[in-house]
C-alpha cells in the first residue's frame, strides 16, 4: 500500500495549490490518511504515539531558536529604513555611470540579504524605493523589475538566510539518518554554520554575475539603462561611511562570529537582533510603538514557521508509516546515471514544486524524504544543501509563479505591465541556472570554504 503515500503527497500539493493553510493542510491530510489506512488495516496508528516527542523536539531545538531571532533582526532593520539610506548613498556614488543605478540596487540587495535574510520584505522594500526612481531615470521597465526581483531573492542564499537555517536543521537530521542506516553509530554532523559558510562563494558569484549582466546590457543597449546625474552632490567619504558602516559591522558581527567559531548561529542571531535594535535606536527610528510592531510581526512569522514544521513532522511520520520513504529510495536508486541521475531528478522536482509551494513547505516536506536517501548514496551534505538553496531561489524568481514576481507586482505602479516583470526576470533566471550548473559541476564552490574554515 506504499502508493497511498504518493496519493497523500499529491493531495497535499493539490490542497496547497487551492489556497488552504499550509500547516493545517499538512497535519489534516496526514491524520485523514492515517485513519483511512487504519480502517483498511494497512497503517498502524501506533506511529502517531511518537508525535508528542517530535513536537517537543521541534520546540526544544536550539538551532531553530535562530529563526525568530533572525526574523526580529530583519524586521527591525526593515523598519529602520536601512535600504533607503543605502540606496541614496550608493545611487549618488555611481553618479553618471551608465547602469549605475542597477548596480546600486544589486549591491543594496546583497547588503540587505546579508542583514535581513527575508526575501519578501527585501523585494517589497526595493520595489517601493527604487522602482519609481529607475523608471523616472528612463530605465526600461523589464530591466528595472528584473534587477529588483533578482536582487531581492539574494536573501535566499546569502547568509544569514532563514532558508539556510531551516535547511541546515533538516540536513543535519537527514545526514544522521543516512549514516545510521549505513551502520555508522558515531555519525559526523553538518550544521547551519557549514551551510552559511558554504553559501558565501555561490552567493557572491551570483552578485558578480548579476552586475556583469547589468554592465553588459548597459553597453549593448544603452537606451535601456541611461546614465543619470544624481539630484544632489556626490556623497563624501564620511557620509558614505555613515550609511555603509552600521550594516557592515552588523554583518561582520553575525557572520564573523559564526565563521570564527566564537558563536553558534543561534547565539549570533541573538547578537544580530540586539545589534539591529541598537542600529534602529541610533538612527532615531525606534519607539515603543515600533518595537511592539516588530515584536508582533516576528511572533506572527515565527509562529507560522513552527506551526508548519509541526504539521510537516506529522506528514513525514505518516508518509514513513506507509513505507513511502522506501518507495522513493527504490525509485531514486534505480534511476539511470546513479547518483547524478538521482540528484538531477530531485533538483528538477524541487524546481517545479517551487512554483506552487513556498520554500518552508519544500524544506520541511520534500527534503526530509529525499535527503537521507541522497546522503546515503554518498552526496556531500553541504553541497546538496547549497544546491537546494540556489534551486529554491531560482524557482522563487521564475515566471509565471515566482513569489518574488508576485511581491513586486503588488507594489509596482500600474504603468508597469505584468508581462514586463515576467520578461525582465527571465535573463536573471538563466543566470541563476548557470550558477546552479556551476555549483553542481564544481562542488568545491560550496565545499571549499567550509573545508578550509572547519576542516571538514
Amino acid at each position: 500500500m506504499e502508493w497511498l503515500a504518493i496519493v497523500m503527497f499529491g493531495a497535499v500539493v493539490a490542497f496547497l495549490m487551492a489556497g488552504y493553510p499550509v500547516a493545517f493542510t499538512l497535519g489534516g491530510i496526514a491524520l485523514a490518511f492515517a485513519y483511512i489506512g487504519a480502517a483498511l488495516g494497512v497503517f498502524d496508528v501506533v506511529f502517531l504515539d511518537t508525535m508528542p516527542n517530535r513536537i517537543f523536539g521541534v520546540m526544544s531545538n536550539e538551532t531553530l531558536l535562530a529563526v525568530p531571532l533572525f526574523v526580529f533582526m530583519g524586521v527591525m532593520l526593515e523598519r529602520a529604513r536601512l535600504a533607503e539610506s543605502l540606496l541614496d548613498s550608493l545611487g549618488a556614488l555611481f553618479g553618471k555611470l551608465r547602469g549605475g543605478l542597477g548596480i546600486s540596487v544589486t549591491l543594496v540587495g546583497m547588503l540587505l540579504a546579508a542583514s535581513t535574510g527575508i526575501v519578501g520584505a527585501t523585494v517589497v522594500t526595493m520595489g517601493l524605493l527604487s522602482l519609481p526612481t529607475m523608471l523616472r531615470r528612463g530605465y526600461d521597465a523589464r530591466i528595472a523589475t528584473g534587477t529588483i526581483c533578482a536582487a531581492g531573492t539574494l536573501g535566499q542564499i546569502i547568509p544569514p538566510s532563514i532558508v539556510l537555517v531551516l535547511l541546515g536543521d533538516v540536513m543535519s537530521s537527514a545526514y544522521s539518518q543516512a549514516q545510521l542506516a549505513q551502520g555508522i553509530y558515531a555519525p559526523d554532523t553538518v550544521t547551519v554554520g557549514d551551510l552559511f559558510v558554504g553559501a558565501l562563494v555561490p552567493g557572491l558569484l551570483l552578485v558578480a554575475v548579476y552586475i556583469l549582466y547589468i554592465i553588459g546590457v548597459a553597453i549593448v543597449k544603452p537606451d535601456a539603462m541611461p546614465s543619470h546625474v544624481h539630484d544632489g552632490e556626490k556623497p563624501s567619504a564620511a557620509s558614505l561611511l555613515v550609511a555603509l558602516f552600521p550594516p557592515l559591522v552588523l554583518i561582520v558581527a553575525v557572520l564573523g562570529s559564526i565563521i570564527g567559531g566564537f558563536a553558534t548561529p543561534t547565539e549570533a542571531a541573538g547578537v544580530g537582533a540586539v545589534g539591529a535594535t541598537l542600529l534602529a535606536l541610533m538612527k532615531g527610528e525606534l519607539s515603543l510603538a515600533r518595537l511592539k510592531e516588530v515584536a508582533r510581526s516576528t511572533t506572527r512569522i515565527s509562529s507560522m514557521v513552527f506551526l508548519i514544521l509541526v504539521g510537516a513532522s506529522l506528514f513525514s511520520l505518516v508518509f514513513r508509516g506507509y513505507g513511502g520513504d522506501d518507495l522513493v529510495r527504490e525509485f531514486l536508486t534505480s534511476l539511470p546515471g546513479g547518483v547524478f541521475g538521482a540528484v538531477l531528478i530531485v533538483m528538477v522536482l524541487v524546481f517545479l514544486l517551487g512554483f506552487v509551494l513556498d520554500f518552508i513547505e519544500i524544506t520541511f516536506v520534500v527534503v526530509p524524504i529525499v535527503g537521507p536517501i541522497l546522503l546515503a548514496m554518498g552526496v556531500d551534505p553541504v553541497w546538496l544543501g547549497i544546491l537546494l538553496a540556489v534551486n529554491l531561489q531560482t524557482s522563487f524568481l521564475t515566471p509565471p509563479f515566482g513569489f518574488a514576481l508576485f511581491y513586486l507586482r503588488g507594489v509596482a505602479p500600474d504603468s508597469v505591465a505584468t508581462g514586463d516583470i515576467y520578461r525582465g526576470a527571465l535573463p536573471f533566471v538563466a543566470l541563476q541556472l548557470l550558477v546552479l550548473i556551476c555549483v553542481a559541476a564544481v562542488p568545491q564552490l560550496a565545499t571549499w570554504l567550509p573545508d578550509l574554515v572547519y576542516g571538514r
